[in-house]
């Protein structure tokens, strides 16, 4: 992995910069993202919100590496995540980066245990470790005693729970969110909510969450709202 290139003392865990994101569609050019300022403190808790169309969720995936900006800066955890390779940049998401989708994208097939070991069988590690590091993580999302149950065999939030446990076995930095309580009843939603505030607060997790609802968003550190591609507060742009 590349060594920060910048100082991390008192600095915030993401720093975004002039952060811009464009593409062409046809003859069209498209700007979903244009130069937004952000800064996350380290185990921060932090909602994004905003209409269709705003700009979250390709925030969201410049954070987690997904995808790369068009201008700007994009600095998280010491790392400028503007200098580094396809490759280099692939590792880092790997290494640094937990991501919990609202629909779980989990394996049908597979068992809850497999499929939170499966960000694991890239990685450089025995067996015993492995199964080290699933089961401390199933235990802290309360699914030790559903470890061997596919997930046909749970409920929604137990499902979810499996996802973020999944999310959390490389033991990332950094945990984003894309409505991970949009397919959840309000007493499933909140446990999740409640799960996601201890990771930050009791395992030092920084964590970005887009949502739609209040609800959810009220449970964070802080929210923002995005519109158009800016960051925004009683209608007016503002810098973060």
């Amino acid at each position: 992995m590349p060594h920060p290139i910048i100082d991390t003392m008192n600095r915030p865990f993401i720093e975004c910069r002039n952060l811009t994101k464009r593409y062409r569609k046809g003859t069209i050019d498209v700007t979903p993202l244009e130069a937004l300022d952000l800064e996350v403190a380290p185990a921060e808790f932090l909602a994004l919100m905003g209409p269709s169309g705003s700009g979250k969720t390709t925030l969201l995936n410049l954070l987690a590496g997904v995808d790369s900006p068009s201008d700007g800066e994009l600095h998280i955890g010491g790392f400028d995540l503007t200098r580094l390779s396809r490759s280099q940049l692939t590792r880092w998401r790997a290494e640094h980066v937990g991501y919990i989708f609202q629909l779980y994208h989990l394996m049908s097939v597979l068992t809850a245990f497999e499929n939170v070991e499966l960000p694991l069988l890239l990685q450089p590690l025995s067996r015993k470790e492995r199964i080290r590091r699933v089961e401390a993580v199933l235990e802290l999302v309360s699914l030790a005693d559903r470890m061997d149950h596919r997930p046909n065999e749970l409920s929604g939030g137990q499902e979810q729970r499996v996802a973020i446990a999944r999310a959390l076995v490389a033991d990332p930095p950094l945990l984003v969110a894309d409505e991970p309580t949009g397919d959840l009843d309000r007493e499933s939603a909140t446990a999740i909510l409640d799960l996601l505030k201890g990771l930050a607060r009791d395992h030092q997790k920084t964590i970005v969450m887009v949502t739609h609802d209040p609800r959810a968003a009220a449970a964070a550190d802080r929210q923002l709202h995005l519109e158009k591609g800016k960051l925004v507060h009683n209608g007016e742009a503002v810098l973060s």
